[in-house]
This record gives structure tokens, sequence and C-alpha cells, in this order.
């Protein structure tokens, strides 16, 4: 297990304050935040290229903060994969394996071996300038293999390559964790990775960690309103959370710029947050007032509806992503995700007017 123990740094105008995390074995922990709230000075730091100001880094229970590169047994993938121009892809691979004076033979094996789980068998002769950006990136992951690391760490490994071979990488990571349980540290600020290949995600802010905790609880449970919309949640609302009206359990009020939702939590009354997933929002025609309203409520288990005009509809990955204005008193805009045959089978459009419905379970609440 990797364990990093209040670790501050200071590099110029940035500077890291008491980080702590953990690594646990088998754990692929995704560091996720903005460029430049020293996510990659953290990474040079546990792997030894950076000396910290205080704090201390253990690898197994061995403390490592003043130990040698060469003897941590942490492997570093950098995001531009910073091969050995003048040397060949198999000397590159090889290059871990002579500097522990293995025999030629179990060196070739191994290089052999590593190549094929990368996809790279076929270029071992090849010079790093032939490459492209994907294949460099994964000669460079099976280099860092070749030491055995206890911790891999990858510092953007996806960031330069085209939609192509970022899928391609990802793949090739699952498959390498899955397979070797190998304990990963992956940084990065696309938040999609994190859903894509991480089991713990630690979120980054102003140099210190903010939140970290599994890929469920950051992405269902998110503690601020940065790490809310860092994680791609749209939909963050501040207001005042009142106890229950008689007989409807924990269900709850919250009120925000005019409005009221209806939250399933047991938060005690105050000031705070109410995050909603877009994924959680549904979106359905008509417009539903008085009566009608009552008994849609009556008909359906979510306890939010709204309605709402349109504002604008925009393209989401796989689905698209809705933007409703369901304000009274002001505007307040609420996004919904749906596929494009739902856009098209709704007809809907900008300015349409719509209802929109959540789920009381589907609205988590933070305190401030």
């Amino acid at each position: 297990m990797l364990s990093v123990e209040r670790i501050s740094k200071t590099v110029g105008a940035l500077k890291l304050k008491d980080i702590s995390l953990e690594v646990r074995p088998g754990s692929y922990l995704v560091l996720l935040g903005a460029s430049g709230v020293g996510k990659s000075i953290l990474l040079e730091t546990v792997a030894g290229l950076v000396q910290p100001d205080s704090g201390r880094l253990l690898l197994d229970g061995k403390d490592i903060t003043n130990e040698k590169i060469q003897r941590r047994r942490i492997g570093l993938v950098f995001q531009d994969g910073a091969l050995f121009p003048h040397i060949s892809v198999y000397a590159n691979i090889a290059y871990p394996l002579r500097c522990k004076k293995l025999k030629a033979s179990a060196i070739r094996q191994r290089v052999t071996e590593l190549a094929e789980d990368v996809g790279v068998a076929h270029l071992l002769k090849r010079s790093p300038t032939a490459l492209s950006g994907g294949e460099i990136q994964r000669v460079s992951l099976a280099r860092a293999l070749a030491g055995e690391p206890r911790c891999l760490l990858l510092d953007e490994p996806l960031s330069s390559l085209d939609t192509k071979a970022r899928f391609e990488m990802r793949a090739l990571l699952r498959k390498i964790h899955r397979r070797s349980r190998q304990a990963i540290v992956h940084v990065t600020h696309d938040y999609t990775e994190a859903v894509a290949l991480a089991t713990h995600v630690a979120v980054m802010e102003h140099g210190t960690i903010v939140q970290s905790g599994t890929v469920h609880h950051i992405f269902q449970r998110p503690k601020s309103e940065f790490v809310a919309q860092f994680v791609g949640i749209k939909n963050f609302f501040k207001g005042n959370l009142r106890d229950p009206d008689s007989g409807q359990g924990k269900t709850k009020h919250f009120r925000t710029d005019g409005l009221d939702f209806s939250v399933l939590t047991d938060g005690a009354p105050g000031s705070g947050f109410v995050c909603i997933r877009s994924e959680d929002v549904t979106i359905s025609n008509g417009v539903f007032s008085g009566q009608d309203a009552a008994t849609r409520q009556a008909h359906t288990s979510a306890r939010n509806n709204f309605e709402g005009t349109i504002l604008d509809i925009i393209p989401a990955g796989p689905g698209m992503e809705v933007i409703i204005d369901i304000g009274r008193d002001k505007p307040m805009e609420l996004a919904a995700m749906v596929t494009s045959e739902s856009v098209k089978s709704l007809g809907l459009h900008c300015g349409k007017k719509v209802s929109a419905s959540f789920k009381a379970s589907a609205a988590k609440y933070i305190e401030q």
C-alpha cells in the first residue's frame, strides 16, 4: 500500500498543502482536478523526482520519502511518454530489466511478453520517433511495467491522444488492472476517465484534496459545489432545508429561489445544497397545473414536477443535454440528459413548454 502523509511542497506560485491519501493494493485511484492545482507535482513527489518540503511517503509500510528513484519500485508514465529517442522500442522496454542485470534470454522473454500485452509486439524494431501518440503511450506503459512497480503512476496519459487511441488506451488500462490488480494512480482533469477507469477518486482544489472516496460516493454525494461541477453535475442549488409536513417521513422540503424541492434525506434543517444528476431528470410533453399537477403526482413516484421552457439542446456524448428554465421568481436552469431518439419523438426544441420531473431520492442534500 502507498501512503501519502501530510505532504506539502511549494514550487513557485504552486503549493501542495497537507496532502494525505492512501492507495491500497489493487485499487485504481484517479486524481481529478483542474490544470494547475498540483496534480503532476504530487505525482512527481511520489515518484521521487521532487522532494517534499514536509510530510512523508510510505510504501508497504517502509518510509521512502528520501529513497532513490531507482529503489522505490514505483513506475511513472508521463503525458508525452518520455521514451529514449536514440534507441529502439525493444531497448526502451528492456531498459529497466537491464538495470537489474538480468540475463539476455530473460530480458528477451519479458520484453516479448510485455510487448504482446500492450499490443506493440510488431513495433519492437522501430525508433520511438516513428511511433504515433497511442503507440508511444503503449510502449511507455510496457517500460514502466517492466520494472515490476508496486504502484504505477500515470500523468495524464490520454490527454494528447485522438478519440480512437484514447478509447483503446482506456480498454488496455482496464485490462491490465483487471488482470494484474496493479495499484494505479492516474492524474487527469477529465472526469469521464474517472468513470471509465477508477475504483477510487480524489478531487484536488487549490493544492489540497477536497474529497476522496469510491467513484459512486464522489459522483453520488459530492461535498461541495466545486466537486459537483467538476464531476459533471450541472444541477446544483443553494437553499434551506426544513422538516417535512406531518406524515411525510424523511421526505423534507428544500427551498431555493422561490421553488420547493422534495428531498429524501436524514440531514438536519438549515442551509445547504441540493444536487441532481441530469440523468435523473425526466422530460415529458404537456404543462401541468392545478388539479392536473395533483393528478400527475398521484400517479408517479416523482415528487418533484416542474413546468419550464427549453433554453438549449446540446449534444453530450451519446445523448443530448436539454436545458430547461423552471424558475418562477427568476430564471433557474435545470439540465436533463436524454437520448437523441427522445428529442425527436417528443419534438423537443428551444422555446417549447415541457414538464421536468425527478424523484425525491434523486435529490442529494449536502449540509453547508
